[in-house]
């Protein structure tokens, strides 16, 4: 794209520098954020007083304290960091609407056509380094023709590129060349590859005037290009260090000996190949704000606020397609406080009819002190609902004879709109339901779940190969002779009881490929058993807990 712009932010000392926003000490210290790399605590992020003490990246943590004892380590804190960097790319939207995030510590900004507003691109850097001065952040700044261009130039452009470190290449040099070679930086004379830079000052930032990105690229090493460490190693190797020196090689030997993903970052740096800036699209966001004229403070007030505030809310939801999981009703008094209440529904609801009675159960938690001046709804977590089409007469007597004998869809809202009463109640969590498992296990053959977060059973529920419990609990020890064969009489829950009728056994075998505490191993042989006094119990002879066999009731009929 002709005349494109593009504004790279790379943010050196991100971590340390949000943790050190967060502290008020009035004398600054050395501080380093730690991670783990490979098994191993290293710095991943060090402040400046830290990096004048001699500290690095990457340098293994015992080694950094033993140069700087009073040096303050915090562990490293990624999702903290990502949302620190989403915060920033907020702020990075006052250039331009096109803004990208470069994890873990940059952004990208397309200026294209928008710089002018702020002064031009000098007016943009100085902007942007006046923000982050106030902000405590450390910023490099590159402005060129293409995403690749102002990556590589605001992390390699400009200071000391890197330690003096030897290597095997200048030892395979001519002596008149290597009496020169004291004057040359280290990853030029056959060291590693030089790390960004985090340079401050008039060094801070870089602007490439449009249309000389060979120039602005060809002094700069390979690592500018986005490689991979083991690819500019590799090139290293063969005494190609700046990106001018693969400029002008053979394109198919280059990426048949480095790969096509060498020619490719090649080709975004200089312009050839197109790479978008893409930014993130906004998160969206449902709410609504009632502002009263005076401060109320009766509930049939606050009711008939919420009757005003649901319409809109719902409207809303309905425009984007969306349907409200949970919600936020926040009153603001007059003396500043806030009060709130939050519900949760077991369906995504964009009805005020479903909303409303929920959160009426939860209106009297709201403590109005000297009166609510502004009332706000606020929509904490949706999903995505589909319309529903009406259908004719025909259809829906058709589809009801069809249905016949099952959950139809007004039963099953009727039983969503229940789920979401008692949530309000007892807690989302507390609302529970059971669905079939596949499974032989007698005390396995259901399994619990969140029935706000799942769906009910759709059909019969599968018939057991044998009568089952109508009440089963965890296996039970019975007082009985420590045989297979069933006692005539047993004492379970400190009751003696005398065998009527009993019908068995019935043996199963346990899950061996499953852990479980109450089946070690072995075999269980099951027994319906009816006493003299009238109760009908399961009982079962193996282990049920026990390390040893023995006589068990693990459920009571009907």
């Amino acid at each position: 794209m002709a005349g494109r712009r593009i504004l790279s932010l790379w943010f050196p000392r991100l971590a340390a520098e949000r943790v050190q926003r967060h502290r008020a000490d009035t004398v600054p210290v050395p501080l380093a954020v730690v991670g783990d790399r490979n098994g191993a605590q290293v710095l991943v992020s060090v402040s400046v007083e830290a990096e004048g003490a001699g500290l690095s990246l990457g340098q293994p943590l015992r080694d950094a304290t033993a140069i700087c004892p009073a040096l303050l380590t915090v562990p490293a804190d990624p999702l903290t960091e990502a949302r620190f960097l989403l915060t920033l790319r907020r702020w990075a939207g006052r250039f331009s609407p096109w803004v990208a995030e470069e994890p873990p510590a940059g952004l990208m900004i397309d200026l294209t056509g928008a710089a002018h507003l702020h002064g031009g691109e000098e007016g943009v850097l100085a902007q942007v380094a006046e923000d982050c001065e106030n902000l405590g952040l450390t910023v490099r700044a590159a402005i060129a023709d293409t995403p690749g261009a102002a990556w590589g130039l605001a992390r390699y452009s400009g200071g000391d590129l890197g330690t003096v470190r030897s290597g095997d290449a200048i030892d395979q040099e001519a002596r008149a060349t290597r009496s020169r070679a004291v004057k040359r930086r280290g990853w030029e004379r056959g060291g590693g590859a030089p790390r960004p830079v985090a340079a401050r000052g008039a060094e801070a930032a870089v602007i490439s005037p449009p249309g000389r990105l060979h120039e602005a690229l060809s002094g700069l090493p390979l690592a500018a290009l986005r490689l991979d460490a083991d690819v500019v190693d590799r090139l290293m190797r063969l005494g190609l260090r700046r990106v001018g020196d693969i400029m002008g090689l053979p394109r198919a030997a280059l990426a048949r000996r480095f790969g096509a993903d060498t020619l490719r970052r090649l080709d975004q740096a200089m312009g050839l190949e197109p790479e978008p800036v893409s930014p993130a699209r906004p998160p969206m966001h449902f709410a609504v704000r009632l502002t009263l004229p005076e401060p109320i403070g009766l509930r049939t007030d606050v009711e008939a606020a919420l009757d005003r505030l649901l319409p809109p809310f719902c409207d809303k939801l309905r425009a984007k397609g969306r349907g409200v999981r949970r919600v936020l009703f926040q009153g603001f008094r007059a003396d500043g406080g806030v009060a709130s209440v939050e519900i949760g529904l077991a369906r995504a609801a964009d009805s005020p009819d479903r909303i409303r009675p929920l959160l009426h159960l939860k209106l009297d938690q709201i403590d109005a002190g000297f009166g609510i001046d502004c009332l706000r709804l606020e929509a904490l977590a949706t999903e995505a609902v589909s319309a529903v089409q009406h259908r004719g007469q025909l259809e829906v007597t058709a589809q009801a004879l069809a249905n016949a004998g099952r959950v139809t869809a007004g039963s099953a809202q009727a039983l969503e709109d229940l789920i979401g009463r008692l949530g309000a109640r007892l807690g989302t969590e507390a609302v529970l339901r059971l669905h079939p498992a596949d499974s032989h296990v007698p005390a396995k053959s259901a399994k619990l779940l969140m029935a706000a977060w799942s769906q009910p059973h759709d059909g019969p529920w599968p018939a057991p190969p044998a009568p089952r419990p109508l009440v089963m609990f965890r296996p039970e020890p019975v007082e009985a002779p420590e045989t297979r064969d069933l006692p005539a009489r047993f004492r379970w829950r400190r009751r003696d009881c005398a065998v009527r009728m009993a019908v068995g056994p019935e043996r199963l075998q346990p899950e061996w490929w499953f852990e479980d505490p109450d089946w070690r191993g072995g075999t269980r042989d099951y027994w319906r058993v009816e006493t003299e006094g009238g109760e009908r119990l399961w009982l079962f002879y193996g282990q049920g807990g026990a390390v040893t066999d023995q006589w068990y009731c693990e459920g009571t009929f009907a």
